[in-house]
């Protein structure tokens, strides 16, 4: 009798987690297609190349031609004191060059005579000449190619920034899985325990063992419900976690519910949802790194910003020059016999301004410089310290699946021991407590060897597809 019962009992001693018709499977690559999809940071991250593309826009607004009226009139006592307008035209062109047409009319009694011109009024078209600051570098000019810049840089800044996220949710996933795998061992453990304690409080019943070993079994079985319990509330959290990550379409966010699980051959189809199977370590070009183009991106901008300080050393020497005529509709109205002409020059004595600016371009420059080859460095040596972990990963993973075997192995025999009277409950717990200790350590090593890839991807941040 006492055999027969033991032997229901341990029949199911690798009893598998049974799953019902309800049960839906959420994969690796299903879940990071809902973030990339409609995660707000990921959407926000889109913004900064919508607003350095608004940047830029307004840096080419510098460039937009103009109109300006200036109009000015004064009567006092029926008299009219002057009536004057000057319109005007002005083209900005992308050197230290503005194009200008105008138009001037003014009357009046007490108009001085300089501001004095012809029935009908006088037009002129001529242009304005930055000779020395200003010519091959001014500050619209650099705004300009500064935006360009920002907008390429804003682009590898949003790939970063996405592949940021999709680090942090990629590790969600996996603690997700981790903490199911280790609900799951508790579940097969506790459906074990609660059969073996079951067998032998009947076997104690008709007499054929003693209560100790229903106390010892009791015992066992309360432990694997606390440590389900423990294990049930840690997979509840790590749901809570991953739904953080969770979106639809119309920004609302959803929540994982009981049904839905995580799925458990991840480690077959990692390397083909991360893309991390076709990486070549040993070619890879740090030059393409989106870290490193965005702080290429950052030396060509202050690169600019310093040639425009150093162009600021310059003096001023505006020159003005324009044709006038009563008659701009004919063609030869236009003469050099008829001008106005200016030239202003302005030079500061100590140039302790420009020459500040200067070396505080220059310092920008060579911090951003310095930050590259730093950069490279810790790019080389994490990609390299990863690697050499996976591949040790690799080896533990053989360890732990033999020690599992064994383990496994252990029990078994143990259990077949105490069938025939020659061991004790006390040994088979002790077996069994040891089988759960190494596939949790395996559960362990896998989570661990599932974040080490996703930080390799995370450092070399591909492009999002």
């Amino acid at each position: 009798m006492r055999v027969f019962l033991l032997t229901i009992c341990f029949s199911f001693s690798l009893f598998s987690f049974a799953q019902n018709d309800s049960i839906s499977i959420i994969s690796l690559s299903e879940y990071l297609g809902y973030v990339k999809s409609f995660h707000p940071i990921v959407k926000q991250a889109n913004l900064r190349i919508n607003e350095s593309e608004v940047k830029l826009m307004k840096a080419r607004g510098a460039f937009d031609p103009k109109l300006e009226t200036d109009y000015d009139r004064k009567k006092f006592k029926d008299t009219e004191y002057y009536d004057k307008l000057n319109a005007t035209f002005k083209i900005p062109t992308w050197y230290g060059v503005e194009l200008k047409g105008s138009f001037e009319d003014n009357k009046g009694v007490y108009l001085s005579r300089e501001a004095t011109v012809p029935e009908g009024g006088l037009y002129s078209a001529g242009v304005s000449i930055s000779l020395a600051q200003g010519l091959l570098a001014n500050k619209r000019m650099t705004i300009l190619k500064q935006s360009k810049l920002f907008v390429e840089q804003a682009k590898t800044d949003r790939q970063l920034l996405v592949n940021s996220i999709l680090y942090d949710a990629t590790l969600t996933y996996f603690n997700w899985l981790k903490t199911y795998n280790e609900k799951r061992v508790y579940e097969d453990f506790l459906e074990n325990a609660n059969m073996r304690f079951n067998g032998i409080k009947k076997n104690f019943e008709v007499g054929e063992m003693p209560a100790i070993d229903t106390l010892e079994a009791r015992i066992a079985l309360n432990n694997r419900k606390l440590n389900l319990e423990k294990s049930n509330i840690k997979y509840i959290k790590a749901s809570l976690e991953l739904s953080n990550y969770l979106w639809v379409d119309d920004n609302t966010p959803i929540e994982i519910k009981d049904h839905v699980i995580p799925d458990i051959n991840s480690f077959e189809t990692i390397d083909e949802t991360l893309n991390t199977s076709l990486l070549n370590i040993e070619d890879l070009d740090f030059e393409n790194h989106p870290k490193l183009q965005s702080l290429n991106y950052k030396v060509k901008s202050l690169t600019l910003e310093k040639r425009l300080q150093l162009n600021n050393l310059l003096p001023k020497i505006d020159l003005q020059y324009n044709f006038l005529s009563q008659t701009p509709e004919v063609g030869q109205s236009f003469s050099t016999s008829a001008y106005k002409t200016g030239l202003n020059i302005s030079f500061p004595l100590f140039l302790r301004k420009e020459r500040a600016d200067l070396k505080l371009a220059k310092l920008k420059l060579l911090d951003t410089e310095f930050e590259i080859l730093s950069t490279k460095i810790n790019l080389k040596n994490k990609i390299d310290a990863i690697t050499q972990e996976l591949n040790s990963f690799i080896k533990q993973n053989n360890y732990t699946k033999t020690i599992v075997a064994d383990y496994n192995t252990m029990l078994n025999a143990e259990e077949r021991k105490f069938f025939l009277g020659e061991s004790s409950l006390f040994l088979v717990n002790s077996r069994e407590s040891k089988l759960i200790d190494a596939k949790l350590k395996a559960i362990e090593l896998e989570y661990d060897f599932f974040k080490t890839k996703a930080t390799l991807l995370n450092i070399l941040a591909p492009p999002i597809e």
